[in-house]
């Protein structure tokens, strides 16, 4: 469920005295603009929301400040909390029951996980069917059967989805200290395969 079902969603709260009003709404634009974009992480908008608030927040901020500036309910809140905390997105200053919250600013280890477990296997999954084409139509060739598929056209598909998985497997490990070696061979890869595509075509 995201934010805008949540029943218990209230319009966003008065700016803190002394805040400016208008950089008060900037902020909150781009929490939004977060939470839309995080969404296609895996996230609901609301993780997306909340993090960025506290990214931005100079100072902690208890999850009752949260939802008055986001506008949405203390549960609503309470329970995003608790689902950033545990994939280690943001964490509690202090060990105390209404302990505030601060942003993890290193938030690449999540990211990779998502493209582990979700973008990996699309692409695997795609890569596993195009190469069951290209063996079905090596041995229909090889039985004197008519072959109406393009295999050479399977072949190159087949080699881009392998190109893929590389760059995925490069950005996953993107801490390496020699992903723009990898980069640049991934980059000379991709060009040849777009070449012998083109002259497929």
């Amino acid at each position: 469920m995201h934010e805008e079902d949540d029943p218990d969603e209230v319009s966003a709260g008065p700016t803190p005295a002394g805040e400016d009003e208008r950089l008060v709404r900037s902020v909150l634009r781009v929490c939004d603009a977060v939470g839309t974009f995080i969404e296609y992480w895996g996230f609901k908008a609301i993780h997306g929301r909340v993090w960025a608030l506290l990214a931005l927040r100079a100072e902690p901020m208890a999850q009752i400040e949260i939802a008055q500036m986001l506008g949405v309910s203390r549960s609503l809140i309470s329970g995003a909390i608790a689902e950033l905390t545990t994939h280690g997105l943001v964490r509690a200053v202090g060990d105390h029951r209404n302990a505030p919250y601060i942003a993890v600013m290193d938030f690449w280890p999540t990211i990779a996980d998502v493209l582990r477990s979700r973008e990996w296997m699309l692409l695997e999954q795609a890569r596993l069917a195009l190469e069951a084409a290209v063996q079905a139509a090596e041995r229909s060739a090889e039985a004197g059967t008519p072959v109406r598929f393009d295999v050479g056209r399977m072949q190159i598909l087949l080699a881009l989805t392998e190109l893929g998985q590389t760059l995925l497997r490069t950005l996953i490990s993107a801490r390496a200290p020699r992903v723009p070696e990898r980069l640049g061979g991934w980059l000379r890869g991709a060009t040849g395969l777009v070449r012998k595509l083109r002259r497929a075509v």
